[in-house]
């Protein structure tokens, strides 16, 4: 019995995006790139009528596991080819600047000195006064380059200085009380 419901979903393949399977590798390709991604053997993919299907190869344990693993990366991989991902992170504190030029961000954050970070390829970085906004169509690299800009600086819980996500809550701390 299968209990992945996210890997019975099938996914529709948009308009403008071919998706090819060759072997043990599903390269999909569409208006904004080509992504490839291996697949495990442990399940089997059928395309039909412009409708993906993964299913798992047999009931053992690893196959139910990476069933609903990989229709994930693959739904991500059509997302990301069709529509691309962003992040968006926010740089709050007195005299910290942010200037981006050629995918390479400048940032004065406080420190001693100016702190610079490129992009790896396939990501752009670029910014918008104090919001920076990371994007491209690899999901999985898209958060990981803005994980990596905001531990250069990560938001303190007194004043909320620091580089935070778009959507992310900084718990405020009281701070000391003098006597």
């Amino acid at each position: 019995m299968s209990l992945s419901r996210i890997g019975k979903l099938p996914i529709e393949i948009p308009s403008g995006v071919t998706i090819t399977i060759d072997s043990g590798d599903v390269i999909v390709e569409g208006p904004k790139g080509k992504l490839t991604q291996f697949i495990t053997p442990a399940v089997n993919i059928e395309i039909t009528d412009g409708i993906l299907t993964v299913s798992p190869k047999d009931e053992s344990k690893v196959a139910r596991s990476q069933h609903g693993l990989m229709r994930s990366l693959i739904n991500n991989m059509v997302i990301g080819v069709t529509k691309g991902y962003e992040k968006r992170l926010e740089v709050n504190g007195v005299g910290f600047r942010v200037a981006s030029s050629n995918n390479e961000l400048d940032l004065a954050l406080g420190f001693s000195h100016p702190v610079k970070y490129k992009a790896p390829e396939g990501v752009t970085v670029t910014n918008d006064k104090m919001v920076i906004i990371v994007s491209g169509i690899n999901k999985q690299q898209v958060g990981q380059v803005a994980a990596e800009i905001r531990a250069l600086r990560k938001p303190e819980p007194y004043k909320g200085k620091g580089i935070k996500y778009a959507d992310e809550v900084i718990l405020r701390k009281a701070g000391k009380t003098g006597k």
